[in-house]
């Protein structure tokens, strides 16, 4: 495996990190009714900070095994970190609930098919991505929730 791709998978998956610094769920969050599947705060962090590394893990094994669906592997691999990192500020930068619903089915669907390009250059690679895959739909569906439970929101 090449650890230089590694490390600039994981300085982009940084970037897409970065976002949730900066843009905190904070007060208005919390006001918001959520489903009762939220997850709790604290693992909001554990989670991403393993699935950014899991996800960097995945598209350097896929870069080093190489192959004619490498090109396209990378591409959406690109495509969902720079889905990942918008979604952030469009839901609790902007309140924008409908929007970051649009974005994170996008992401959904970007991720899915990534998973299974990256299946047939690494099964692993492939393998790496399925967690990612189940805690997206977990996003997705309180995204989902929130937008249906709060449908006074005006920034919906």
């Amino acid at each position: 495996m090449d650890w230089m791709i590694f490390f600039i998978l994981l300085a982009a998956s940084g970037a897409a990190a970065a976002t949730g610094v900066l843009f905190k769920p904070g007060a208005w969050y919390v006001a918001l009714q959520k489903p009762s599947f939220t997850p709790p705060n604290w693992a909001f962090p554990v989670v991403w900070t393993t699935l950014y590394i899991l996800m960097a893990l995945a598209g350097a094994r896929a870069a080093f095994a190489g192959g004619p669906l490498l090109a396209l592997a990378m591409a959406l691999w690109a495509l969902q970190i720079a889905l990942n990192t918008l979604w952030t500020p469009v839901f609790f930068g902007a309140h924008r609930i409908r929007l970051g619903m649009v974005i994170i089915s996008i992401m959904w669907i970007t991720i899915a098919i990534l998973m299974g390009v990256l299946w047939q250059i690494d099964w692993l690679a492939g393998m790496l991505f399925v967690p990612y895959l189940a805690w997206v739909t977990v996003a997705a569906a309180l995204n989902g929730s929130i937008w249906r439970n709060n449908p006074e929101a005006l920034w919906s």
